[in-house]
């Protein structure tokens, strides 16, 4: 069975900065994307970056500039650095994954992770 844990969220002043974790355990042959998602209350969940498995990444124009996305294949962990916070940047933010739990298996699975709270205060 696959996990997804998330860890790093919190309360943070406008101008600060948090660093969000995600780590897959459990059977895993490879992981394709990983991307970070958030849902801010009443707003539907938005994609904000992904990363490909060679580390290509993209971004949404209301993080470009201030948060980066990494991971670390070896540790089967995605990062979200995030600078430069703003009060709208409040949210649940959540992270996926696309993973091919076998090497025989006919597709690959999406998993998500449990979300992290973030707040930005003014």
């Amino acid at each position: 069975q696959v996990q997804l844990v998330e860890s790093g969220g919190g309360l943070v002043q406008a101008g600060g900065s948090l660093r969000l974790s995600c780590a897959a355990s459990g059977s895993i042959f490879s992981i394709n994307a990983m991307a970070w998602y958030r849902q801010a209350p009443g707003k539907q969940r938005e994609l904000i970056a992904d990363i490909t498995r060679v580390g290509t990444t993209a971004y949404a124009d209301s993080v470009k500039g201030r948060f980066t996305i990494s991971r670390d294949n070896a540790k089967n962990t995605v990062y979200l650095q995030m600078n430069s916070l703003k009060p709208e940047d409040t949210a649940d933010y959540y992270c996926y994954m696309n993973i091919w739990v076998h090497s025989s298996d006919d597709q690959s699975i999406d998993y998500w992770g449990q979300g992290t709270q973030v707040t930005v205060s003014s």
